[in-house]
């Protein structure tokens, strides 16, 4: 028969040696710094890529990709976003989250988007293209455009 004492020693001693050969066996995890990464574009240049379910996850069943460009207070531009595969929607975003415009349908009647927008802070901006709805994406052409004043 074992002794009160004994019995609380040898869990006192059995239970931190168990936790501590638990820890020595798991590897660390090494988090991912660069797991997001907008893809830089150049005003002027048209940019053809292809929208699918490896993108960004949107919450409401579609998926993003995102181009990142520096501009300037006072820059005139035009985001224009077409494809044949979806009903496409562009979205400036600012770089504290906000966004600055948003377009879902061109004023040709077309699905596809077409944005004017004035920039008021200097800053990185976010080009979001995303299909409208639940559809993965498909193949598309981007192009943003400094516009010059009247």
């Amino acid at each position: 028969m074992n002794h009160p004492f004994t019995v609380k020693f040898r869990l006192a001693f059995l239970i931190p040696l168990a936790l501590l050969t638990i820890s020595t066996n798991v590897s660390p995890t090494i988090a991912q710094s660069d797991v997001y990464k907008p893809i830089p574009i150049t005003p002027g240049k048209v940019i053809v890529d292809k929208l699918s379910d490896k993108d960004i996850p949107t919450g409401q069943g579609g998926f993003a990709r995102d181009y990142v460009l520096q501009l300037q207070e006072g820059n005139q531009l035009s985001i224009d976003l077409t494809s044949e595969n979806f009903d496409t929607i562009v979205t400036l975003i600012a770089a504290d989250g906000s966004t600055v415009a948003e377009n879902d349908d061109g004023p040709d009647g077309s699905t596809n988007s077409l944005l004017f927008t004035r920039i008021t802070k200097a800053g990185t901006y976010t080009v979001r293209v995303r299909a409208f709805g639940e559809l993965a994406g498909g193949n598309f052409k981007l192009k943003v455009t400094l516009l010059k004043p009247l």
